[in-house]
C-alpha cells in the first residue's frame, strides 16, 4: 500500500516527450497560445518542416524517444483547449458529451505538471480541468464502475452549475460515485452519491478524479491526481495505466 497520495508521483514512468508544430502557417499569436499553455512544464514545443498533405493544415505531433506517437490538427487544439475559457466548464457552457482531449495532449499521461491557479494564471490549470471532465465523460459512457472525486470545498458542486449538472449525469448513469471535501453535505442529499467529509490533508489539498470499471470487466481506467502543497500551486498528472489507477483508487477508498 502506498504511504500517501504524494508517493504515487514517485512511480511515474514518463519518457522524454515534446511537441512539434509541423509546417506552421498560423500566425505567431496562435503559436504563443500553445507555448503559454506549456510554459514551465517538462514538455517543450518546437517547429519543423515535414512531408504532409497540403490540405492537412497545421499539425502538432507528439514525439517520444524520437518517434511520433500521436498527431492532432492545430485547429482541434484551438477549438478544444487553446481558445477555451475554464469558466465554461463551471457554468455548463460545454456539454459533457462535447468534452474531448486531443490525442497529443492525451499522450502526455504520466508527465508531471506544476500549474498555478487564477489569478496567477488563467490557462495553466486548463489541461487538468479538461482531463477531469474527460474522466467524468468516460464514466457516464460506461454507466457502471466507480468514480471518486475530490473538491476541497463540497459547496463547489452546487456553486458551479456545470459541475452540479455533470455529477447529476454521472450518478444517474449507474456509476458508483464518491465525492470528497470539506464542509456541509446537506445540499447534496438529492444526488445518488456517497459523500465523504473531513479536514485532513487529502480533503483540503488534493484534487483527484479517478474512474475504475467494474471489477473483472474490461474498460478504461483513468485517473487525475493533483496536490496543492503551496497555495494555489498544483503538482499533477493523469494516467491510463490500469494497475496504477487501481492502486490510486484503492488508496483513496481505504485511507482517505
Amino acid at each position: 500500500m502506498a504511504g500517501s497520495l504524494r508517493s504515487f508521483f514517485d512511480e511515474l514512468e514518463a519518457p522524454d516527450r515534446h511537441l512539434v508544430l509541423l509546417n506552421r502557417s498560423s500566425p505567431d499569436p496562435v503559436r504563443n497560445l500553445l507555448d503559454s499553455l506549456l510554459d514551465g512544464q517538462p514538455v517543450s514545443v518546437r517547429e519543423a518542416e515535414a512531408d504532409t498533405a497540403a490540405d492537412d493544415g497545421d499539425v502538432v505531433a507528439l514525439v517520444e524517444d524520437g518517434s511520433v506517437v500521436a498527431r492532432s490538427p492545430l485547429d482541434e487544439l484551438l477549438e478544444s483547449v487553446l481558445l477555451i475559457n475554464s469558466d465554461l466548464y463551471k457554468t455548463g457552457g460545454i456539454e459533457l458529451g462535447e468534452v474531448a482531449l486531443p490525442a497529443v495532449f492525451e499522450g502526455l499521461d504520466e508527465v508531471p505538471f506544476q500549474v498555478r491557479g487564477y489569478p496567477e494564471s488563467n490557462k495553466e490549470k486548463l489541461l487538468l480541468i479538461i482531463i477531469s471532465r474527460v474522466i467524468e465523460r468516460i464514466a457516464v459512457e460506461h454507466g457502471a464502475g466507480t468514480l471518486r472525486a475530490s473538491f476541497q470545498r463540497l459547496s463547489r458542486i452546487d456553486d458551479e452549475r456545470g459541475t452540479r449538472s455533470v455529477y447529476e449525469q454521472v450518478a444517474g448513469s449507474g456509476v458508483d460515485v464518491h465525492v470528497y471535501g470539506v464542509g456541509e453535505a446537506d445540499s447534496l442529499s438529492g444526488l445518488p452519491i456517497t459523500v465523504h467529509t473531513g479536514t485532513s490533508y487529502p480533503y483540503q489539498r488534493s484534487w483527484f478524479v479517478v474512474f475504475t470499471p467494474p471489477e473483472g470487466g474490461d474498460g478504461d481506467h483513468v485517473a487525475l491526481l493533483a496536490l496543492e502543497d503551496e497555495p494555489n500551486v498544483w503538482d499533477g498528472f493523469w494516467t491510463f495505466r490500469p494497475e496504477l489507477v487501481t492502486r490510486i483508487e484503492r488508496y483513496i477508498a481505504e485511507e482517505v
